[in-house]
This record gives structure tokens, C-alpha cells and sequence, in this order.
């Protein structure tokens, strides 16, 4: 996020100095390529003044293409063709090879879709948060130029969350780190929490292959939870298939024993939660603080 960059921006201007950020560039994968087609874009004609859509914008937008095509937006809903667009962006695959990938009803709407929607988005001068990263890549695989610029500005990379980039963003890596490989990069595949938007945790998984001479650094000490808890979490974690070996390990107490709940939906479960909450404040063994 936005915010999680600016706060890594303040910690780096703490211990380096504070005109770092003037040198540095700290942002998430999408402001960063947004800063860098407005400054190279040209190379791919592509104008510094393009507006990006947000989510709203992307489904007035679907809604026209629906309205043009004669389907109805009640049976093809906007949010889930939009949803099967970015899918296909963040794996880079292009409208014109949507329909050579995918079949079925649904991927058919979506293929006559997708193709008008990309059309629009070049009428109005705009790009979605995918092409974002999606016209990058474009911009350094075409710009011999540009990726030379690029490689000889950015000597080190640092990326966090590594477990949840997608194809594109790892392109994107990979093109400005294959100079110099100076690429460090920070995740637990355990966490890799966004399949739903693209995430691929195979990328870390085979980060060792990609680049042999990587040095693998585990940090298995946890500051924040109890003995018991991460013994917990170690005994169902560790049944994933397709995990790096690790366990975490702690200095804190042993903490409470665990408490086991099944609720119904997560409806339940939030009242259960915000019940137990005021009882302990209630009968006086917690605060709200805590």
C-alpha cells in the first residue's frame, strides 16, 4: 500500500539521512511505474499526461462496452468482467490472445469484452492499475534504450511482501535486476494470501533458481506471539504442500492456552469475538487497552 511504502520511505530517512528520499525511490509496484511512464512513456507513445481509472471508472467503463455489445450488464456482471480482465493482464496475456487461452461462455463474453474495454482505455488516454505495470514491461522489453537507462539508475532493488507479486510484476524484476542481480527480496511463502488477485507463490518458491547465487537468510525469531501460538501455527502450516522449511521460534513466555471456536460464518464469529471482549472487561481481567 501507499501508506506501508511512506512509512518504509520515514524509516530508511531515519537511519540513512533525511534527503534520502530525494535519491531513493520507495513507493509500491504501481506508483512506481506510474512515475516512470510519465517520465519514458514516450518511447512507447505513450503520453505523460495520461489519467489513471480507479475501480469506479473501470466499471462505467465495462458498462459502455456491455451497452455497445448488446449484452446485459444484469447477466454479465461488470465487477466479474473486470475481475477476469486483470486476471489476464497480471498473467500478460493480451486481448488479442485472450481467446486462444481461455473457453467457456463466460470467457467468451469476456473476449469480446476485454478487446473493447483496451480500446476505450487508449481513446480516453487512460490506463487501469494493471497496465500500469502491464505498458512498464511493454516500455523495457521494446525500449532497449529505456532498460539500459533504467538498470544503470536502479543498482539495488528491495522488494517486501515477495510472496504476493504476480507474472507481470516479476518481469518487471526481473528486466531491471539482470544487469547487476543485485535484487533482494523480503516474504514467507505461509503468507501468501492473494492467489485471488494474481498472487503466484511459486515466484518466491523458485526465487533459488531464478537466481543461483542468491544467499538465503531465514528470520524464524518472532517478538510478537507466545510459545503456544506458534506451536499452533507450526502444526497446521506445516501440512502445506510446496513450503519452504522453516519454524518459528520465540523468546516470550508460553503464553495462554489456546481456545478453539467453530463458528457458523464470520457474521458469528465477530459477535463471539466482541462479546468475549466486553465479559473480560466486564469482570475486570482485561482493559479496553488491551
Amino acid at each position: 500500500t501507499n501508506k506501508a511504502a511512506a512509512e518504509m520511505k520515514e524509516r530508511i530517512e531515519r537511519l540513512v539521512t533525511p534527503n534520502a528520499g530525494r535519491s531513493l525511490w520507495v513507493g509500491t509496484f504501481h506508483s512506481t511505474c506510474a512515475r516512470l511512464l510519465r517520465e519514458y512513456g514516450d518511447a512507447i507513445e505513450l503520453s505523460s499526461n495520461f489519467v489513471v481509472y480507479d475501480d469506479s471508472d473501470q466499471l462505467i467503463l465495462v458498462r459502455e462496452c456491455l451497452r455497445q455489445l448488446n449484452l446485459d450488464d444484469k447477466k454479465f456482471t461488470p465487477r466479474s468482467l473486470l475481475s477476469h480482465i486483470s486476471r489476464a493482464k497480471e498473467s500478460r496475456i493480451s486481448p488479442e490472445a485472450y481467446a486462444k487461452t481461455f473457453t467457456g461462455f463466460f470467457e467468451g463474453i469476456c473476449s469480446k469484452v476485454y478487446p473493447l474495454y483496451q480500446a476505450k482505455l487508449r481513446q480516453n488516454n487512460a490506463l487501469d492499475f494493471d497496465d500500469l505495470i502491464v505498458e512498464t514491461v511493454r516500455l523495457l522489453e521494446t525500449s532497449a534504450e529505456t532498460l539500459e537507462r533504467l538498470q544503470n539508475r536502479f543498482h539495488y532493488l528491495l522488494v517486501d511482501e515477495y510472496q504476493d507479486v504476480n507474472q507481470a510484476q516479476y518481469t518487471l524484476l526481473k528486466l531491471l535486476a539482470q544487469k547487476r542481480k543485485n535484487l533482494c527480496v523480503v516474504g514467507d511463502d505461509d503468507q501468501s494470501i492473494y492467489l485471488f488477485r494474481g498472487a503466484n507463490v511459486e515466484l518466491i518458491l523458485q526465487f533459488e533458481h531464478d537466481y543461483p547465487e542468491a544467499q538465503v537468510l531465514k528470520l524464524e525469531q518472532n517478538y510478537r506471539s507466545t510459545k503456544t501460538i506458534l506451536e499452533a501455527a507450526h502444526g497446521v502450516v506445516r501440512h502445506n504442500r510446496g513450503r519452504k522449511d522453516k519454524k518459528l521460534w520465540t523468546e516470550n513466555d508460553t503464553g495462554s492456552p489456546l481456545l478453539r471456536y467453530e463458528a457458523e460464518n464470520e457474521q458469528e464469529e465477530a459477535v463471539w469475538i466482541a462479546q468475549t471482549m466486553r465479559r473480560e472487561v466486564q469482570e475486570g481481567r482485561r482493559k479496553w487497552s488491551d
